[in-house]
């Protein structure tokens, strides 16, 4: 956890230094949006299965070109994850919702397309269970900070400023406070984005 959080203060202090220099085209600063689908489970190592739930992401992000090839993407969104539970006798909806603050490095291809990776640190914002008409809150019995890789691609049309997104966000820690289950956030992010000025020099 040490060397995940050291590496997250890193990318901080690169990006930081960067943006001392952002008169200059590999120092450029760019704002954005940006917003789509979630597609999450919760992953339990005692092989409990759980189903996909739909959610959305919404938020900011800031787009600093380290040189012609390279960038760092930090973003702060609200993340609607979770799961859901069904058998014969229970059908059970777990809502995760989480501020999210992806730091991604990223390769930038000419013609748009772009890959990235980087950590992510979430904080759990409201957490609850529903079961039939009868809701409860959880946000008690889960930690406070989920800990992620995300991995992913995506494109931006260059005279626009529009983009698509899509990346894999795979939990590294186990989000339950008790018990002997290890649990870890799993999704898939799908989104479009627009920088502000992007092809403004």
């Amino acid at each position: 956890m040490k060397c995940f959080i050291g590496l997250i203060a890193a990318i901080l202090i690169t990006i930081s230094a960067s943006a001392q220099h952002s008169s200059s085209p590999a120092g450029r600063v760019n704002l954005g949006v940006k917003g789509g689908l979630n597609f999450y489970d919760v992953h339990h190592n005692d092989n409990t299965k759980y189903d996909l739930k739909v959610g959305y992401h919404f938020g900011l992000l800031g787009h600093i070109h380290l040189s012609k090839s390279f960038a760092i993407q930090p973003e702060i969104v609200f993340s609607a994850q979770g799961a859901n539970y069904k058998t014969d006798e229970v059908s059970t909806k777990y809502n995760l919702g989480y501020l999210n603050v992806p730091v991604l490095l990223q390769y930038m291809f000419e013609n748009g397309f772009r890959l990235q990776a980087g950590p992510q640190v979430g904080f759990l914002i409201v957490a609850k269970s529903k079961n039939d008409n009868n809701t409860t809150d959880i946000k008690d019995d889960l930690q406070l900070i989920d800990f992620a890789l995300s991995l992913g691609a995506s494109y931006i049309f260059p005279p626009t400023g529009f983009g698509v997104d899509a990346r894999y966000n795979l939990g590294l820690n186990n989000i339950n406070k008790d018990g002997t289950v290890n649990s870890t956030n799993r999704g898939v992010q799908l989104g479009v984005f627009y920088i502000f000025n992007y092809n403004k020099k």
